[in-house]
């Protein structure tokens, strides 16, 4: 039997339709504009930062060979010119290709991840010293230090590849790396991390917080459950040792004579809020969720404050480094897939806009305010790297539209 539907019934069938399709066309825009954005700046970085003819970059922009980072254990280090970049920045592109290879699957950044990116990491790779891990400067230059954070980083890289990939030598890379990083673990302070091979001054929260994320990823890898159980002797150490009872987020590090820099810096607890979220999706304990929700809000509430942009008043990132928020931005995204809570991952979404808007200058570098007030003399490869890697990560959020924020 044959339906007879109405004029009305035609029509909201066709404006149903229209809004379908409209709805459907603003993920797909607002999903390609942050992954142009994240393109845009990797070209920029490379047009800006690349050394003639070596898979290396310079560190800063326009290019100071005077330039010594303020971190080294070695003054007579810090006195040397420096063509290139120290081992941290360039290791931020790693972070930043694989953000986008983790996107598009393209195989344009599996190859810059393979002829670029690992060949100039190579550089840096030292065999003269056991375990083997990553320097801090090339090999052709004096020794350098080694530092365990800028190895462990490596290896959340390592493993990142390799579970998108599926390359093994990515996989043994990471697993090598990894027995340098834990090879800085002794039983000092009741356990931790040292943050530097040189001067074993300070068990630091940004060489442990990573750590549990790169054991529990390692752990996803091979499925060996040794990392499992790592990952969570050092959260807990960490957590017993290094966090604020008051507020939960973290302190900077411990001394050996047991003093405590109180510092706080949005990477370190973002990555404590990432191993939160991890260790809740293996074991389905609760403590671990319940620990990844107070500190989300906390960052919130500490490394944001309100701004009014002129557009009406919005939560931006206070101005600190940016990719140490580009690393806190990891941990509101580990804690999103659980939970679904849109607030913080919204949040980061228009700061992210407002930095395109007010901190991108016209030869596609950006400065570290993102609301514009402030420039950079001289601009850091550093930010540059996170800024694609956000823009990278917000661009796999938007991709799929039941994830729409």
């Amino acid at each position: 039997m044959k339906k007879n539907y109405s004029f009305r019934s035609f029509v909201n069938i066709l404006v149903c339709l229209f809004f379908s399709c409209l709805f459907s066309n603003f993920v797909y825009c607002r999903d390609h504009v942050n992954l142009k954005r994240a393109e845009q700046t990797l070209e920029a970085i490379y047009r800006h930062y690349s050394a003639p003819n070596t898979c290396l970059l310079r560190e800063t922009f326009p290019f100071d060979d005077k330039y010594t980072a303020h971190y080294l254990a070695s003054e007579e280090q810090a006195k040397r010119s420096n063509p290139y970049s120290y081992l941290w920045p360039f290791s931020g592109t790693f972070s930043a290709v694989n953000a986008l290879y983790y996107r598009t699957g393209d195989k344009k950044y599996q190859d810059m991840l393979n002829n670029k990116i690992l060949k100039g990491l190579e550089e840096y790779f030292d065999t003269g010293r056991l375990p083997a891990g990553y320097a801090s400067y090339i090999n052709s230059a004096p020794v350098s230090d080694r530092f365990y954070d800028d190895n462990v980083w490596l290896v959340i890289d390592f493993a990142d590849a390799y579970l998108k990939s599926g390359d093994k030598s990515l996989l043994d890379k990471a697993q090598k790396t990894w027995q340098f990083v834990i090879s800085g673990w002794d039983e000092q302070l009741g356990g931790g991390i040292y943050w530097t091979e040189q001067k074993k001054t300070s068990k630091n929260t940004c060489s442990n917080a990573p750590s549990v994320v790169a054991a529990m990823k390692l752990f996803k890898s091979t499925n060996n459950t040794e990392y499992l159980t790592t990952a969570i002797k050092i959260y807990e150490w960490t957590k017993n040792t290094l966090q604020d009872s008051i507020d939960y987020l973290y302190f900077d590090n411990i001394k050996q004579n047991k003093r405590i820099d109180k510092r706080k810096y949005s990477y370190n607890s973002g990555q404590m809020l990432q191993g939160a979220a991890l260790l809740y999706k293996e074991t389905k304990d609760n403590k671990y969720l319940t620990d990844a929700l107070r500190l989300a809000e906390s960052c919130y509430n500490s490394f944001f404050e309100d701004y009014d942009t002129g557009e009406g008043e919005n939560r931006l990132l206070k101005n600190e480094n940016t990719w140490f928020n580009a690393v806190m931005f990891r941990g509101f995204i580990e804690l999103y897939h659980i939970d679904k809570n849109k607030k913080y991952v919204e949040t980061f979404r228009k700061n992210l806009d407002c930095a395109w808007e007010h901190a991108r200058e016209s030869n596609g570098l950006f400065n570290r305010d993102i609301r514009g007030e402030k420039k950079d003399k001289t601009k850091w490869l550093l930010t540059q790297a996170a800024m694609v890697e956000m823009y990278a990560r917000m661009s796999a959020i938007d991709e799929d539209p039941l994830e729409e924020i």
